[in-house]
């Protein structure tokens, strides 16, 4: 349950931060100008939420998906605390932007701090794609370990796979410079990911984890009446097998 409600504040909080800074720091000279600083630094402040949750997430998830296999599981806390290294360093860009624009306005050379200015956008705007392009990778560990160990629907763990597959395929396109933020080839990359996570997110906050696939993973479950639950056989051996 921790770990659904932490997907889905992670979710939730990574909407607004797009909404809030949208095509704000586009404007030309908006550092040397009337800025919207608030504005900005609150979508810096949802932004330093989503990059603790995406680490509190795997954090969470830990425990439950290194008994399937714990290579796997330890590369998917990588990956997260990873993705959130690259998020921070966007944060800064966008509020450095800020605090330049609030107090080197004014005795800063103009010119100069208007290429700052441009160059920690451009930071910024390369790390938001590197650093949630970073979900690809760890779409790929965890909904290789969920469809393992059957911990939730399988159809969700197949959304994560087919997730990180298209997602790369755009993290490629971009890096190669053949396309780009806005472009179809963003919405398709991005698409499966997005309904990846909010699945995961709401099916372990509301559902939780299978029982049975629990038991076969070694823990001790009870069924709401008290009684034992075991794996079946083929999930238990599937589990041992992995």
């Amino acid at each position: 349950m921790v770990a659904g409600i932490l997907y889905l504040i992670t979710y939730a909080s990574s909407i607004p931060a797009a909404l809030l800074l949208g095509s704000t720091l586009d404007t030309p000279g908006y550092i040397l100008g009337a800025g919207a600083d608030g504005q900005v630094r609150l979508a810096g402040l949802f932004d330093i939420v989503n990059g603790l949750t995406a680490f509190g997430t795997a954090v969470a998830l830990y425990s439950v998906v290194r008994r399937q296999h714990e290579g796997f599981a330890i590369g998917f806390v990588a990956s997260r605390l990873f993705e959130a290294a690259i998020l921070f360093v966007g944060i800064l860009s966008v509020i450095t932007i800020a605090t330049l624009r609030e107090t080197g306005a004014a005795s800063a050379d103009p010119a100069a701090l208007g290429a700052v200015g441009t160059s920690l956008v451009a930071l910024y705007k390369t790390s938001f794609v590197l650093g949630t392009g970073i979900c690809a990778l760890n779409a790929a560990l965890l909904g290789w370990l969920l469809y393992r160990s059957g911990l939730v629907p399988r159809a969700i763990s197949v959304i994560g796979l087919i997730g990180a597959a298209t997602f790369t395929s755009y993290l490629v396109g971009y890096v190669m410079g053949v396309t780009g933020p806005g472009t179809p080839w963003q919405a398709i990359g991005v698409a499966p990911i997005f309904v990846w996570e909010l699945a995961l997110g709401l099916w372990m906050t509301f559902k939780g984890f299978r029982a049975p696939a629990v038991a076969a993973l070694g823990f001790d479950v009870v069924d709401e009446a008290g009684a034992s639950v075991t794996a079946p056989a083929a999930v238990a051996t599937k589990a041992g097998a992995a």
